[in-house]
């Protein structure tokens, strides 16, 4: 099984209604800056601000009734936690969510509001899976992967049909599209997308310095595994391996991937916020900051970018601004 169109359009309509069509908007100035067009889709403004929520929903409005009695289990750092914490509140599921004890808090507080069960563990020393799964089998729980599933993927790449739509609305082509790239199931599905509607675009993840798995599996041509030395402000990129299922489709569908460094992410969250006027998370930054610093080709050309989320604690944003208090 692999992952088309046609399951991103059946995605489409399940979530259709429930899930945010978020806007596609351009700045004059970010234009003038890049003498390009950016476009930027606004998945910080979906549910749970982020647009984890897409493919959780997608994924639990599938089970059958007696699958939803048994309810769900998922671990993750916060974003996917809280899309799978709202839809199985929707969708009156009970809910476990496997979480680091260093989540960030607005992200932790966000998942139990919603209703969910957390089970915090150790980031270093415990396995996240593990427990997981764990948890599954003693309850009888449907486990919820955050992206190695073809549902999480599809309801993912409906934010490739939006972008397709609105662009054709606005009568415009797209030469390239970018998006973050932790698991790589944003980037296979919207990927699957954007090759689908729009076949000229060239499509771009982009990660932070000390994770880029993707760009060294890339140069290897297979799966690579890191062993990050430092932490990272991008607690929603820090998967250590693109994903298989992901990858699978990730290596074919990517044109290329970006790597950008902390600064450079602490300084697109400040400008998206002093000159966009947007509240972006560091992880949700990363593509914004690879065009901030010409990692590719812009002058002249249509360029879409993914912020893929807003849910950003008060003690990041802060330290962003304060370090980039003039961004250009």
């Amino acid at each position: 099984m692999s992952l088309t169109i046609d399951d991103i359009r059946a995605a489409e309509q399940r979530i259709k209604g429930v899930a945010v069509n978020t806007p596609l908007v351009t700045s004059r100035y970010l234009n003038e800056l890049l003498d390009a067009k950016v476009y930027i889709k606004l998945e910080n403004l979906q549910q749970i601000g982020a647009f984890k929520f897409r493919g959780a929903y997608n994924r639990l409005c599938q089970l059958n009734e007696e699958e939803k009695k048994r309810g769900v289990v998922a671990f993750s750092s916060g974003n996917h936690a809280q899309g799978i914490a709202l839809a199985a509140k929707m969708l009156n599921m009970k809910a476990t969510i496997v979480m680091p004890s260093d989540a960030p808090k607005l992200k932790l507080e966000g998942t139990l509001r919603l209703g969910a069960k957390v089970v915090e563990y150790d980031r270093s020393t415990e396995s996240r899976e593990d427990i997981a799964v764990g948890i599954a089998k003693s309850v009888g729980s449907i486990l919820v992967p955050a992206f190695e599933d073809y549902s999480i993927m599809a309801g993912q790449g409906t934010i490739g049909i939006e972008v397709a739509d609105q662009l054709r609305a606005k009568k415009k082509k797209l030469d390239a599209y970018l998006a973050p790239a932790g698991g790589g199931g944003l980037l296979a599905g919207t990927s699957v997308a954007i090759r689908s509607l729009i076949p000229g675009a060239k499509v771009y993840g982009v990660e932070q310095e000390g994770y880029d798995d993707h760009a060294l599996s890339r140069k290897a041509g297979r799966r690579i595994k890191i062993k990050p030395q430092k932490s990272t402000m991008c607690d929603a990129l820090m998967a250590t391996t693109p994903g298989k299922m992901t990858w699978s489709i990730n290596s074919k569908t990517a044109t290329d991937f970006l790597v950008v460094n902390e600064d450079e992410i602490a300084h697109a969250v400040a400008f998206a916020f002093l000159r966009l006027k947007v509240v972006v998370e560091p992880g949700g930054a990363v593509a914004l900051a690879s065009l901030l610093e010409k990692r590719i080709e812009l002058a002249g050309k249509t360029i879409v970018i993914v912020l893929s989320g807003g849910n950003i604690d008060g003690n990041t944003f802060r330290y962003c601004l304060e370090k980039f208090p003039n961004p250009m």
